[in-house]
């Protein structure tokens, strides 16, 4: 039921773009609601293809107003109650086949916090702010959508407040690294009560001293080898997680100004391809803001953004950066991993940098970066949004292949009159050009999935290194296909925590007369490549990419 509601609306969406519209190859824009009700700071996609949007607790009344406390006791209209938080949802599901919401429960504040996906699909979301600082939050997403937010009995070792995760191989666990005056690194779930966290030194090298310290929300990746790669302020390391020990130290981005929070560039894991066993590890970061931009804003001042973007193979023997610069300067933004595995920049501003009314000139117009295309023609520039998306936006991909934008709040509570720019509640969708309903003939339709008798039972996803076969429909003879697995971030802040897109080797394909292609797909080769969960699986024909199904890749032994 689920694949067949997308499927209507992934046909709907794609009509926006017609053959009159002068869309083009620059996409189109479609308002899916006035009103979530809550700021989208928070983003992320369930296997369940529900998003999770949440807000701060602290930020007062929002727009979703509840009849009941989530303790069962009454809302009434009394002045009290009026301006009681626990009287308004600060977080709500969206359902992407619906195009509604449903308000969700959060005891504790989750402001300026992170996430990551367990094996399972659990959301483990972890820290936040003041009593949710050290707070581990557990969503599980469910067909009948009773589920709500959990809070595990387990305490974070300590507070991440603006700190960033990331899946690891090993265990089914995370790491959560940094936070504000926190120069430490801690695995979550907890094996033992006596586990705790890890001094990283980096962390205070790479503290410029003030109170934000321009390396907060560092930039994680883990590398197919199973080491972590942390990204703060300019600097990088490769951290080996079993020995607690640097293996690498990167050269510094060039350039001045500083790339992560409050001058919040962004970061992305290029797509990992199967034609060199996944071994290549690619990162890029986009944009960020001027030296000194805090202070100047605080005085008013809003200094320009950075324009320039570093790539960085970190598996070479001496790496280094790579620059090339931007349309135009650029900080706040999300970078985001289309099915085609271009990159697509997105929300932010062009001067000031992050935190409560510091950013100016808002960018209304996405970028697509191309990777694969030479220097200098790698940038396309796509069509503007009316909205800006500033401070507290958020973007995400969904399975039929739009772009959902949410959020952007600059100020301390909901705030809609007399300010530049005031609390954003409503929700968009980015629709790429290859959703146009002219690439119909090329679109793989009618996806499904099979696995291979050599891998694990469907009840346990996917074994590493098996083949699973793929069906689908093409309508033209001259086929051209490539195989994705996407892992969906979650996104805040300008980073998208745990995205991940590998292209997947085909060991065989057969197509018969009438357009149906039977190809047979082999897995991820480990959980370092691919830690274990679930992906969407894309099959994409001349560029042109399917609906995404969803897939699950896991060890041979049940969950």
């Amino acid at each position: 039921m689920i694949s067949a509601l997308l499927f209507l609306v992934f046909v709907r969406f794609s009509d926006v773009d017609g053959s009159g519209s002068g869309g083009g190859r620059q996409g189109q824009w479609q308002l899916l609601l006035n009103n979530t009700g809550v700021v989208g700071m928070h983003m992320t996609l369930t296997h369940h293809n529900t998003v999770i949007m949440f807000d701060q607790t602290g930020a007062g009344e929002s727009s979703y107003r509840l009849r009941k406390r989530f303790n069962g006791s009454s809302c009434s209209r009394r002045t009290n109650d009026l301006r009681d938080s626990t009287c308004y949802a600060h977080s709500v599901e969206y359902d992407v086949g619906g195009n509604r919401v449903r308000p969700l429960r959060l005891d504790t504040d989750p402001w300026c916090s992170s996430g990551s996906f367990l094996s399972n699909g659990t959301l483990l979301q972890t820290g936040g702010y003041g009593s949710g600082a050290t707070r581990v939050r557990l969503f599980r997403p469910c067909d009948d959508h009773q589920c709500d937010w959990k809070q595990s009995r387990k305490s974070l070792s300590d507070p991440r407040w603006y700190a960033s995760s990331q899946r690891v191989a090993e265990h089914d666990r995370v790491v959560v690294v940094g936070g504000r005056g926190v120069f430490t690194y801690e695995f979550v779930p907890k094996r033992d009560s006596g586990e705790k966290s890890f001094l990283l030194p980096f962390l205070h090298q790479t503290n410029d001293g003030s109170k934000d310290g321009n390396n907060l929300y560092p930039f994680l990746h883990l590398s197919s080898d199973g080491n972590l790669f942390i990204f703060a302020n300019r600097d990088s390391i490769l951290l080996n997680l079993r020995r607690n020990r640097v293996i690498k130290r990167f050269p510094r981005i060039p350039g001045d100004g500083s790339r992560n929070y409050p001058s919040s560039a962004s970061c992305v894991l290029l797509p990992l391809h199967h034609t060199d066993n996944f071994t290549k590890v690619e990162i890029m970061i986009c944009g960020g803001a001027a030296t000194g931009a805090s202070g100047a804003a605080n005085r008013g001042r809003f200094l320009t953004g950075l324009r320039s973007c570093g790539r960085m193979v970190i598996t070479e023997d001496k790496p280094k950066w790579a620059m090339e610069d931007m349309p135009a300067p650029r900080l706040l933004h999300d970078m985001l991993i289309l099915p085609t595995a271009q990159i697509l920049i997105i929300n932010g501003a062009k001067s000031g940098c992050a935190g409560y009314d510091n950013a100016r000139n808002a960018s209304l117009q996405p970028y697509l970066y191309s990777p694969n295309k030479p220097l200098g023609k790698r940038f396309r520039v796509l069509k503007s949004t009316k909205i800006p998306r500033m401070y507290h936006s958020a973007a995400i991909v969904v399975p039929d292949g739009r772009v959902l934008v949410a959020g952007s709040n600059p100020h301390g509570r909901y705030t809609f009159h007399k300010v530049t720019y005031p609390t954003e509640l409503r929700l968009e969708a980015f629709v790429p050009h290859y959703m146009n309903r002219r690439y119909h003939s090329w679109r793989p339709t009618n996806l499904s999935i099979e696995y291979g008798s050599g891998g694990v039972t469907a009840a346990h996803g996917i074994g590493y290194g098996t083949e699973f076969i793929v069906g689908f429909l093409v309508r033209k003879k001259n086929i051209e296909v490539e195989f994705s697995a996407y892992a969906p971030p979650f996104t805040t802040h300008s980073f998208s925590m745990n995205q991940r897109m590998l292209k997947l080797r085909s060991k065989n394909m057969e197509t018969s007369k009438d357009g149906w292609v039977k190809a047979i797909v082999e897995a991820p080769p480990s959980p370092n490549v691919a830690p274990a969960g679930y992906y969407l699986l894309t099959v994409v024909n001349g560029g042109i990419p399917s609906m995404s199904q969803w897939v699950q890749f896991t060890s041979a032994s049940p969950n």
